[in-house]
């Protein structure tokens, strides 16, 4: 019986991790097949458009090594060993993200609110993996205000200095999270997406963890939702 409870718990690590990597590529590679098909476009035009059929071969590529960073940050999270972290400055790695989530945001009539504090101290970070973690909690921002109409969409990025560290958060004006859902959202397999797999949070949640910082989810009022990222600061013989 204690050799088939391993099996299991092996084979379920596999599952999350498998289930995790599926959910995080898939923005990357429907961005190569909207690429794929502009290019084509271009080429098909007479005379061929070469320099747009340039910009999205370009554009297919740097998805490509985003695929890939994503994937290489989830196996990190899974294995033991030396990792790579550096320093990071918060802000920084805040405007990285929403650059890489720029056709998430543009695509739904959304306001973005920036509020980030300046001299923050740095971080001591996997930088692909927190950007993974970041990404995932703006496209759910942008999710979960999709459905709104009768109010401004809006989505409120703040970076902020705490007693141990550093805060990043990001704010929605969307329906709020269900009362009974707030103390299982970041359950393995809990979603409230009709197509989710329950995979991103709890993968973001440990990922956040293992860099020995919380993340917390609460309802805003009168409405929306708020993620907040705890981490520390980097000590100076990390440096």
């Amino acid at each position: 019986m204690q050799a088939e409870l391993t099996r299991v718990a092996r084979l379920t690590t596999m599952g999350r991790l498998a289930a995790s990597m599926a959910h995080e590529i898939n923005q990357p590679l429907g961005a190569i097949v909207a690429n794929g098909n502009a290019g084509l476009r271009w080429l098909a035009r007479t005379p061929p458009n070469f320099d747009e059929a340039r910009i999205s071969l370009d554009q297919i590529v740097k998805e490509g090594h985003r695929a890939s960073d994503i994937i290489d940050g989830i196996r990190a999270v899974f294995r033991k060993g030396e990792e790579r972290r550096a320093p990071l400055d918060v802000n920084e790695l805040i405007g990285e993200v929403l650059r890489l989530t720029r056709a998430e945001i543009q695509s739904e009539p959304i306001s973005i609110r920036t509020e980030l504090l300046n001299d923050l101290p740095d971080i001591m970070g996997d930088r692909v993996q927190l950007q993974l973690v970041f990404r995932n909690l703006i496209v759910n921002a942008v999710e979960a205000m999709s459905s709104v109409t009768d109010r401004e969409r809006v989505l409120h990025i703040k970076s902020a200095i705490t007693p141990s560290g550093v805060r990043m958060a990001v704010e929605d004006s969307g329906t709020g999270i269900d009362q009974d859902s707030i103390d299982r959202i970041f359950d393995t397999f809990f979603t409230t997406k009709p197509h989710g797999m329950g995979m991103g949070l709890s993968i973001c949640r440990s990922i956040v963890e293992a860099h020995g910082g919380t993340l917390s989810a609460s309802r805003c009022h009168p409405y929306g939702s708020i993620f907040e990222i705890d981490l520390p600061a980097a000590k100076m013989d990390d440096r």
